[in-house]
């Protein structure tokens, strides 16, 4: 069928919006008509090709629309559905079938190949092909395919504009405090970092009932905000030294958690320095391959862990319906993290997200 889509065709280029052809749905997938699309910092990966990516390739992995079709072998979803695109993973791996599909085996085929799972691409103009599938959505775009696995029926009661972002950067943040660390209420918590991943952690911790809050991030507004959702302490590391800062909150003990976002090797060294014994710091941010950091190892004989955590150790089908009832309840407001932007707007959209003019850019499909 024919869609618009915005193609990416060079290293580090724009994105520009051309009519190419989209495949009919297989047995197994699900076309969805876009209704909005969060961006990412990871679809500036392979654009970028931090991520080594093929080009021309559509990205896009946060997307919200409403079903039209379904393939003969899907059973949980029918047309006309509300749904989220997530994250995919093959169902068949040790990881994926011991409910951890986050850490399936084939994540990065499943994810970052830019085709299905057997290799056939999902999108062509004339001749070329056009390297869809990213993230088994590729959902900057009109209509979208993904498979029965990665996509998530929601209620059709709720402001479907919002939800995209819900199946990436908000999942990754609050699950990693819900699903990953399990904080108890009247533990502290440091998260660096007050991007959409960072606050939605904030919105989680709050939830979860830790009494101190602290966010550390350069950017004073995105600090604000941090306060008006629910951060008992904002630190900015450009004019205090967060390690000593927190240290002096807990009256010398650090948190019990921390969180970094953002990929910054020295802030995750703060965040490691910033736990008390038997304390654990979760690890989200992506720095580039081969990136790696010297922790005190005398610290961490202390008790103290660092892990990483990818896409909060959610199971998507579960989480997403959690962290939608929290905001029809009026607990998990990440609508505050978003800004709106049309389709054909999306060069400003993603510029005003790299440059922290905006904290969660959604792209709307008319």
């Amino acid at each position: 069928m024919k869609i618009t889509a915005a193609v990416m065709r060079e290293k580090g280029g724009r994105f520009a919006l051309e009519g190419i052809e989209l495949d009919e749905p297989k047995d197994d997938e699900v076309l969805i008509r876009m209704n909005s699309c969060g961006i990412c910092h990871t679809d500036t990966l392979p654009r970028d090709q931090v991520v080594p990516g093929p080009f021309p390739a559509v990205y896009g992995h946060e997307g919200a629309g409403i079903v039209e079709k379904v393939g003969s072998r899907v059973s949980k979803l029918a047309p006309g559905d509300h749904v989220v695109m997530s994250c995919n993973s093959c169902g068949h791996c040790d990881t994926c079938q011991t409910g951890k599909p986050m850490y399936c085996r084939h994540f990065f085929k499943a994810n970052f190949s830019f085709a299905r799972m057997d290799g056939t691409p999902t999108m062509h103009k004339n001749e070329e092909v056009v390297h869809g599938a990213f993230f088994n959505q590729s959902s900057f775009a009109t209509y979208a395919l993904g498979t029965e696995r990665s996509v998530v029926k929601i209620p059709s009661d709720v402001p479907l504009e919002l939800m995209g972002p819900l199946g990436c950067g908000v999942q990754t943040g609050a699950g990693a405090v819900i699903n990953s660390l399990h904080p108890q209420a009247g533990d502290s918590i440091a998260i660096y970092g007050a991007g959409s991943v960072g606050l939605s952690a904030l919105l989680a911790a709050v939830v979860t009932g830790c009494a101190v809050r602290i966010c550390v991030d350069p950017n004073e507004e995105r600090l604000k905000l941090a306060l008006e959702l629910g951060a008992t302490h904002v630190i900015n590391p450009r004019t205090a030294d967060p390690v000593k800062t927190i240290q002096e909150i807990t009256g010398g003990h650090g948190t019990q958690f921390s969180l970094e976002t953002s990929g910054n090797l020295s802030a995750l060294r703060q965040a490691v320095d910033s736990i008390r014994i038997m304390g654990e710091c979760g690890m989200i941010g992506a720095p580039a391959f081969g990136s790696e950091i010297g922790l005190d190892t005398w610290g961490l004989l202390l008790g103290r862990k660092i892990r990483g955590i990818c896409e909060g150790d959610a199971v998507p089908d579960l989480f997403i319906p959690k962290l939608i009832e929290l905001y029809r309840q009026g607990r998990f407001p990440f609508d505050k993290l978003i800004k709106f932007y049309d389709f054909d707007q999306i060069n400003e959209a993603m510029e005003d997200s790299e440059r922290g003019r905006t904290i969660k850019a959604v792209l709307r499909f008319k």
